[in-house]
């Protein structure tokens, strides 16, 4: 017989698993719900019925086809029963967006970032400012916003609530989560963004692959360079990881990076990186803090009209990306690499060299060079990562602390 805390657990999984139907696939009559959990007929009617009753499900008769027979009845999420905030750090603004329970956008604004203006007192004091005025702005109060997952380039600590270095604050740490105490009752996450992007790419991947998906890379190119791996796991569960790719050494000794190591694929790669070369800036040269893509778009100009020293200095960024990953593909496994963020613009310039740094490595001469494709919505994909992560752990909050049957219950 099993124990209360034994039967409480498999209640508390049951009911996430109907949730994250209902999320996956959107509204689902009974027998639907049955056969995407898996869970036995009685089950899910205990579980819908008591989610029904806590407002955290509604349902909703569908008339049929032809107007004739029967109406269809669907569970879905209830859109109020809880909110999400989702906050993107970049490097010039900061974007801050309001989402209802099934995961609609309810609104959004942008806050530009002055790179000039360094240290996070300030920018904490908006940070806060901002989320009071998102809601405020819908007439919800503090408490009915139950997550608040926020992105950045940079490193995060395994709890998931430190920013530890960024490219935005350096080495000035945020403790997102004591910056919202005790205030705010919602769950605060924070995640590098390059790993929403991969996160979303997979499931994406995993979805049109009929579970045949094993793993990618998702690299992104801009002001900094991050990595995200989406893989599935021995149990068939997607994860996905930032590995602190833009710092690992490129060159022994090389160029100056904003981390204040010497020799980072960043450093060669990122716009600063780029620019620096381009110009045959001394290596050791502290780097630009911002550089407005208004000037990389000169030098990759320049670089396309046959300029040598620009398009030298695209090329070494790109053998600098393609040695990379030709040691995360050597670590891990062959994988399509898909390619974002506004580097994207210039991978005319960049292929060249980042398949001759593939190249280099016997793991890809042996396998063969991967897959890479271009994706021109990094942006999308990364607010799709803040849903699924964020909303999937509302799911399991909502499952653990609200009072669900377990299947003896329905018995």
């Amino acid at each position: 017989m099993l124990s209360k805390s034994s039967t409480e657990l498999v209640r508390q999984q049951n009911s996430a698993l109907v949730l994250a139907a209902l999320r996956r696939m959107g509204p689902l009559s009974h027998t639907d719900i049955s056969e995407q959990t898996g869970l036995a007929s009685a089950t899910v009617s205990a579980i819908t019925a008591e989610l029904e009753r806590a407002e955290v499900i509604e349902k909703a008769e569908q008339q049929p086809h032809g107007g004739r027979g029967r109406p269809r009845v669907l569970f879905a999420q209830r859109r109020d029963s809880g909110f999400l905030i989702a906050v993107r750090i970049s490097s010039d603004v900061v974007e801050y967006s309001l989402v209802d329970y099934s995961g609609r956008l309810i609104d959004r604004f942008e806050e530009p970032r002055n790179p000039k203006i360094a240290g996070t007192k300030q920018f904490a004091d908006g940070f806060v400012d901002a989320l009071t005025r998102l809601i405020n702005r819908s007439h919800l109060a503090r408490s009915q916003i139950l997550a608040v997952s926020i992105s950045s380039k940079g490193t995060v600590d395994a709890q998931g609530q430190r920013l530890l270095w960024s490219p935005v604050f350096g080495g000035e740490q945020i403790d997102f989560a004591a910056l919202l105490e005790p205030e705010w009752r919602a769950k605060v996450t924070l995640n590098n963004e390059t790993l929403l992007v991969a996160q979303a790419l997979g499931l994406k991947a995993d979805s049109a692959q009929s579970g045949s998906f094993r793993a990618l890379a998702a690299l992104s190119l801009g002001h900094s360079v991050g990595l995200g791996i989406a893989r599935k796991d021995r149990f068939g569960e997607l994860e996905a990881t930032a590995p602190n790719f833009g710092h690992m050494l490129h060159a022994a000794n090389g160029c100056l990076c904003r981390c204040g190591s010497f020799g980072c694929i960043e450093a060669s790669a990122g716009f600063y990186g780029i620019l620096r070369a381009a110009f045959e800036v001394p290596p050791d040269t502290i780097p630009a803090k911002f550089v407005p893509l208004a000037e990389m778009d000169k030098v990759a100009a320049s670089a396309r009209q046959g300029n040598r020293m620009a398009g030298y200095a695209f090329r070494q960024a790109g053998i600098a990306l393609g040695n990379g990953l030709s040691r995360v593909l050597s670590l891990h496994e062959r994988m399509p690499i898909y390619i974002g963020g506004p580097g994207t613009r210039y991978f005319d310039l960049l292929q060249r060299g980042i398949d001759e740094g593939l190249e280099q490595s016997h793991e890809v001469r042996l396998q063969g060079r991967p897959e890479i494709s271009v994706i021109f919505d990094e942006q999308r994909l990364v607010f799709d990562g803040h849903l699924d992560r964020a909303l999937t752990d509302m799911d399991h909050d909502i499952a653990a602390f609200r009072q669900l049957p377990t299947a003896a219950d329905s018995s």
